[in-house]
Order: structure tokens, then C-alpha cells, then sequence
């Protein structure tokens, strides 16, 4: 198990939200889902539209969210998938408030099918991704399942976890400052949105490494210390999310167009921060590129 059974999540702000839709699965998710997944989220603006065949939700408004139940115990989040994430943004909260002055926290949207968001449309078949429009990270956890069928992954309880921190690492590029420093300049190998992302590994490994260390109000852990196993686990998420390794599934490798970085560097910068702490994370974004 990841959490600790009797630790107390009641305390969670996680929010559900969208309308049930079949928008990414099974056999028919292709290269264009791979291509949605990686530019989406990246530039901003919706994609799942190119992904044909598969069915999209009529309209895309934000609509109301409602909170998420039944998550009060570290047991429920061992259980239960929607669970985890809203433990997570507990941990991820209380590690990041000791590490950041001034830390304001995202809000964490589960996304059920498909919802509307400052920054397109939040879905499984995009992935998971944080929207500085209206600092929120969604997530469909059908995604993980959408990781194991399409992208060869394994996708356990800790690979979850390092996706939500990879994600809130971009909200704390936001809040301080990162992102008015490395704006969106492209696409390739040294971009700043490879650095970018990059940097966001080296974050989720950081809190990994330490995240057993943060208390619930009752003064007991979040989270257990990882075993080999579910590190293991985790890396092999980050490679399979390599711009190279889903370029690959086309037949073709064109590092020109990388937005995320390989994923020997994925995993490199994700083994960096967990190794090495948040201090080695500002490197990812002045290395030189055959350092990146």
C-alpha cells in the first residue's frame, strides 16, 4: 500500500466534475490520441477533436462540480483511484507549503468523462494536465487504464502519484515565477517547454522522496516510504510518456517536434529529484541541451 491506512484525508478539497462520455479506450485510440496527450495540454488548446471515432461530449462548459465522497481514510485511498487523488493533493499541499513562501494551493478536478476548462477541453484522451488560466489540475483517472492499453505502461499506485506530482510541479512553476521566464517558445529538443517539463519530473521526484514524511492533522504520515518496486513502477510511467517512445508507436522520431523530452531524460530528471532534492530541479531548466 502507498497511504497509510489510518491516515486522515477528510481534510481534502478534491472536486468532481463533467458529464460521463466515451472519449478515449479501447482499440480504436491511435496515434492522434498519443499526438493529443502530448501537444494538448502543452499549447493550450483542445485536440480530441482530430481523434476520430471517438465520442465526444455536446458542448463543453465548466458546469458545476460537486466534492468528492466517501475519501476520509488513507485505506480509501489504497482502494479507490478518485481516492487517491484527492489524497494526494493533501500530501502534495503539505509538502509544497514548507518548500514554496507564500505556496497557494491548485484546486484538483477529477474529471468524470469530459469538462470544459480556461485552457480546452479536460479528458482522458488529453491526459492530465494543469491549466494556469484557472490553477487547477484535472485528471480523468480512466487514464492510467488508457496508459496500461495504449502506451504499454504499468501504471501502479505510485506511477499515479508521480503523474499528480509532475503536474502540481507545474503549478509551482506558476506561482513563482517559472513560466514568465521560460514562456512557450516552440517546439524541440531545447525548448523551453521540454526544460519546463523536465523540471516538473525532477519536482515529482523530489516530493516522492520525502513524501512520507508529511503529517495529517492527527500527526500521522500521508504516506508510506516507497519500496523499489513501485519506484520502479513510477519510471517506467515517465518513460512511457518519452517523446521519443510515443513518437515511436508512428514510426517516426523527429526530436524538432518535442515538447516533453526523451524518456531516458524523463527518467533521468525524475531520479535527479528524488536522489538529489528540489535543489538540483533548477538545473533542468539552464542545462545545455546535451544535458537537458
Amino acid at each position: 500500500m502507498t497511504f497509510n491506512p489510518d491516515a486522515d484525508l477528510s481534510g481534502n478539497t478534491t472536486r468532481r466534475r463533467g458529464r460521463t462520455a466515451a472519449v478515449a479506450g479501447g482499440a480504436g485510440v491511435g496515434v492522434l490520441a498519443l499526438i493529443a496527450l502530448i501537444a494538448g495540454p502543452l499549447l493550450g488548446i483542445d485536440l480530441t477533436g482530430l481523434l476520430g471515432g471517438i465520442s465526444q461530449p455536446s458542448g463543453s462548459g465548466t458546469g458545476d462540480s460537486s466534492v468528492i465522497e466517501n475519501c476520509d481514510t488513507g485505506q480509501d485511498a489504497n482502494e479507490n483511484v478518485d481516492c487517491r487523488m484527492a489524497g494526494a493533493q493533501l500530501a502534495l499541499d503539505a509538502f509544497w507549503e514548507k518548500n514554496v513562501d507564500g505556496y497557494r494551493a491548485p484546486q484538483l478536478i477529477v474529471v468524470d468523462g469530459a469538462t470544459g476548462t480556461a485552457c480546452g477541453t479536460a479528458s482522458n484522451a488529453v491526459g492530465p494536465f494543469y491549466c494556469p488560466g484557472d490553477e487547477t489540475v484535472y485528471i480523468d483517472p480512466t487514464f492510467f487504464d488508457l496508459m496500461r492499453q495504449q502506451f504499454g505502461a504499468s501504471a501502479g499506485n505510485l506511477a499515479q502519484l508521480y503523474i499528480v506530482g509532475h503536474e502540481w510541479g507545474h503549478h509551482i512553476q506558476y506561482i513563482t515565477g517559472v513560466m514568465d521566464r521560460y514562456p512557450n517558445d516552440g517546439t524541440g529538443a531545447a525548448s523551453n517547454g521540454v526544460r519546463t517539463e523536465l523540471q516538473a519530473d525532477c519536482y515529482a521526484g523530489a516530493w516522492i522522496a520525502r513524501m512520507s514524511e508529511d503529517e495529517g492533522p492527527d500527526g500521522v504520515p500521508y504516506l508510506q516510504p516507497s519500496t523499489e518496486e513501485q519506484r520502479v513502477d513510477a519510471l517506467n510511467a515517465a518513460f512511457t510518456v518519452g517523446d521519443d517512445h510515443i513518437q515511436a508507436q508512428s514510426g517516426s522520431i523527429n526530436p524538432e517536434s518535442f515538447t516533453h523530452g526523451t524518456s531516458d531524460q524523463r527518467q533521468g530528471w525524475f531520479a535527479n529529484g528524488y536522489t538529489n532534492g528540489l535543489g538540483v530541479c533548477e538545473q533542468a531548466l539552464t542545462a545545455a541541451d546535451g544535458d537537458l
